[in-house]
């Protein structure tokens, strides 16, 4: 079989799928869970034999490149806008990790939800997500990219707040709704300044050469604004720099969307974006800058809030954040080689951490009590070359997870609402109707008053 249908076949399998389960959803009939994890199985069982399939002709290939086109969709003035994927030595780790991941955390999620109400919303919800991973891995263009980077964050929203009948779950989701917002707006105006420059925003027609060794073709302060918005998005996908504070939110979903979404795939989306635009980045001091310095300062904030988290989920998403500022810094000094190869290392582990959560804290009571609770802390060894005023001072930090949420409650959260406030000036008091504007009368029953009884 022809590599180029291989390839699309493997991002048209989850999509029929995906297709296929809204609309007996819509209809009102729903699958078994028998059904669903016998269905879960074979979709993943074909992607995964494909993938092996898409690695040998890889690896048959002498240019070490897949492409396929599903040809030019819609054309506007001078911009078209066609819908092509690649497969190539960067892509294919990503995409195993995908198919791999996705298909055990499927089968972990027959078990853990069982009988849970949302059960065939959390499938329903994975198979887009596969979609959206599959698109930002294999899309040929900037434009194709953002497409998968919004199913990915929308699913991402959806299951954060999978609870959605407690109050947290759904206050969390819509904070790490508002912070893609503002990370996204990023990308966007990289996807036009691009257009607008360079007339495009292929991979072909921003670089020339395979990875890693491709040459930026766009130089000067636009295509330098372009990379430094493109470091900004993958920030906010990341949960670096100005956007750590959202992963700790994220934990509010069930486990096994912890594991696939901020362990594994969704957050290493931004390190695939910035190993994948690396030669724009080098070309620009700015951006390496700006760069290298948000993965140090994230690594090291997380690390401390890291040592102090009360709970399991939360001290591995701030472990996570850690790994994820290494990697950012890997990428920005030009070892593109070993950040790819930490990336897809740390998304095995962490995903296999995020797994087993529920029974490690069993785990350890049990060593715990086996050795007769004489299990001592560790890390000592870093608090002893530190003077204690500084130890202290680090320990407020940590505690206050860095001060990050009060900071952004207080001078821009706070700030916007006043704003929004503000602008109920601009409307028109004679669009309200008399009903509203009447005052109520003494006789009128008021409905929010208590019953007596």
């Amino acid at each position: 079989m022809p590599a180029e249908i291989l390839l699309k076949s493997l991002i048209l399998l989850p999509c029929g799928v995906f297709l296929l389960i809204s609309t007996l959803w819509l209809l009102h009939d729903h699958l078994s869970e028998n059904a669903t994890a016998r269905f879960h199985g074979w979709t993943h069982a074909l992607m995964v034999a494909i993938t092996i399939a898409l690695g040998w002709e890889l690896w048959r290939s002498s240019e070490h490149v897949i492409h396929a086109d599903f040809g030019e969709w819609f054309r506007v003035g001078d911009y078209h806008f066609r819908l092509a994927f690649i497969l190539d030595r960067l892509s294919y780790p990503f995409v195993v990790l995908v198919t791999v991941l996705t298909s055990l955390v499927g089968s972990f999620s027959v078990r853990y939800l069982h009988r849970d109400p949302g059960f065939q919303r959390f499938f329903l919800l994975l198979r887009l997500f596969t979609v959206g991973s599959l698109v930002v891995f294999t899309a040929d263009s900037l434009d194709s990219l953002v497409a998968g980077w919004e199913l990915v964050g929308i699913t991402s929203v959806l299951l954060i707040g999978f609870f959605q009948y407690r109050r947290e779950p759904v206050r969390n989701a819509l904070r790490v709704f508002a912070t893609y917002r503002i990370a996204d707006l990023n990308i966007l105006i990289a996807v036009f300044l691009a257009h607008h420059q360079f007339h495009g925003s292929a991979w072909n027609e921003l670089f020339t050469g395979s990875w890693p060794n491709s040459v930026p073709v766009p130089t000067g302060s636009v295509a330098g604004a372009i990379a430094l918005l493109l470091v900004l998005a993958a920030c906010g996908k990341s949960a670096q720099g100005p956007f750590l504070g959202w992963l700790a939110r994220a934990m509010e979903g069930p486990t096994p969307s912890s594991a696939i979404f901020y362990g594994a795939i969704s957050v290493h989306a931004g390190a695939y974006l910035l190993l994948r635009v690396e030669p724009l980045i080098r070309a620009s001091a700015a951006a390496t800058t700006v760069l290298i310095g948000v993965g140090l300062i994230t690594a090291v904030v997380s690390t401390l809030i890291h040592r102090t988290s009360p709970d399991a989920k939360t001290s591995l998403a701030y472990a996570c954040q850690t790994q994820l500022g290494i990697i950012f810094m890997e990428i920005g000094f030009g070892f593109t080689n070993l950040a790819l190869i930490h990336a897809v290392g740390h998304a095995v582990v962490r995903t296999m951490q995020f797994l087993r959560t529920p029974s490690m804290l069993s785990d350890y009571h049990r060593v715990h009590a086996a050795s007769g609770g004489n299990l001592g802390p560790t890390g000592g060894q870093y608090e002893s070359i530190l003077p204690q005023p500084i130890q202290i001072a680090l320990y407020r930090i940590a505690f206050g997870r860095a001060f990050y949420d009060v900071v952004v409650d207080r001078f821009l959260i706070a700030g916007a609402k006043a704003v929004s406030r503000s602008l109920s000036w601009f409307e028109p008091n004679w669009l309200q109707t008399p009903h509203e504007t009447a005052a109520p009368s003494a006789s009128a029953p008021v409905s929010d008053r208590p019953a007596r009884h």
